[in-house]
């Protein structure tokens, strides 16, 4: 009886909304780290393992944004973007002498308000969520060429060394803090997704957008809120970004919505909304950075390596289509089922 309730238990669990789908996925990782230690055995050295995992964590951060808002059945192009405008005024401030603390403040404020703004241009004015991110992705590269004169910012100096190494350099328990950083993150918004209201009606926005709203569900601000997520991850990637050069580069962030969207499909989040875990992201970070680390050791050149990585991300967004496509079968043969039976 108790093997029958186990075995219940276990089936429920693999048939929850993206569960298989993770299993499968961190075996694929588990194998492509397997092939690149065979390939060069230095790939699991402790020195190499603990810079890749610094290394996701950044990716991890921005995947867990992009995954809440593709989840609405939405996109954020403007991750990126935000990366580098976080990074520059972050920097540029504490280069005229402003207190580190108050930096960070001032920079995730921006980061949190750009996500805002996306959530009011997407859900309340209805403008199609390329268009409106694609043009906020703009202003905030904008932001970040002009604050400092057009120019990248001299360095943060000794006085942000603390900065530095919370963000980046420094440990705690003998891992790097960035790592826990992600971690952090990552529990508290894989709770939120998975345990309250909130949660409950970003996965029905992006099921059915109509429906939810006929439910009762505030759809603005669902949408608005994975946004703003969206945002805040992508300003503490930035101030990570800063950490990790002692400086502000306009440049900083360049292509990552491209990670940010690559972590979480890869991961297993629907491209169409309303399916995947974000446990998924930690898993698709983490191929995404093993796949970037190991190719590197294998001395592949940099194109190639985004050729490769570029492939698995059409690949994974061609399956979960596929898996859909199956699924909407599925559940239209079922109802003419109904029908039939009904009928006779």
């Amino acid at each position: 009886m108790k093997n029958m309730e186990k075995e219940g238990h276990r089936s429920r669990l693999l048939s929850s909304r993206g569960v298989g789908q993770v299993l499968t996925i961190t075996l694929g990782w588990i194998v492509i780290c397997i092939i690149f230690g065979l390939i060069n055995p230095s790939f699991f050295s402790g020195r190499n393992v603990g810079n890749l995992f610094r290394q996701i964590a950044p990716i991890l951060l921005i995947g867990i944004g992009q995954g809440l808002v593709l989840i609405t059945g939405q996109i954020d192009l403007s991750l990126g973007s935000v990366v580098g405008m976080c990074s520059m005024f972050s920097a540029t401030l504490m280069t005229h002498s402003v207190n580190p603390g108050v930096a960070v403040l001032i920079a995730l404020i921006l980061s949190v308000a750009t996500g805002l703004l996306n959530g009011f241009l997407v859900a309340g004015c209805k403008i199609p969520p390329f268009i409106a991110t694609l043009g906020t992705m703009s202003i905030a590269r904008g932001l970040a060429q002009i604050v400092n004169g057009n120019y990248n910012t001299d360095s943060i100096g000794n006085n942000a060394q603390g900065f530095r190494d919370f963000f980046y350099y420094g440990k705690s328990l003998n891992v790097y803090n960035a790592i826990w950083i992600a971690l952090l993150f990552w529990i508290v918004f894989d709770f939120i997704a998975r345990r309250t209201v909130i949660g409950r009606h970003i996965y029905a926005v992006g099921s059915n957008i109509e429906a939810a709203k006929l439910s009762g569900i505030n759809t603005s601000r669902s949408i608005t809120f994975a946004y703003m997520v969206s945002g805040l991850c992508a300003g503490i990637v930035g101030l990570m970004t800063c950490a990790t050069s002692g400086m502000g580069s306009m440049d900083a962030g360049t292509s990552y919505e491209m990670y940010a969207v690559a972590a979480a499909v890869i991961g297993g989040i629907s491209t169409l909304g309303g399916e995947g875990l974000l446990i998924g992201t930690i898993v698709g970070a983490g191929i995404w950075g093993t796949l970037q680390n190991g190719l590197q050791f294998a001395g592949a050149p940099v194109g190639i390596r985004n050729i490769f990585i570029g492939i698995i991300v059409i690949i994974s967004v061609s399956m979960d289509i596929i898996v859909r496509a199956g699924k909407g079968r599925a559940v239209k043969r079922k109802s003419k089922n109904k029908e039939k039976i009904k009928l006779d």
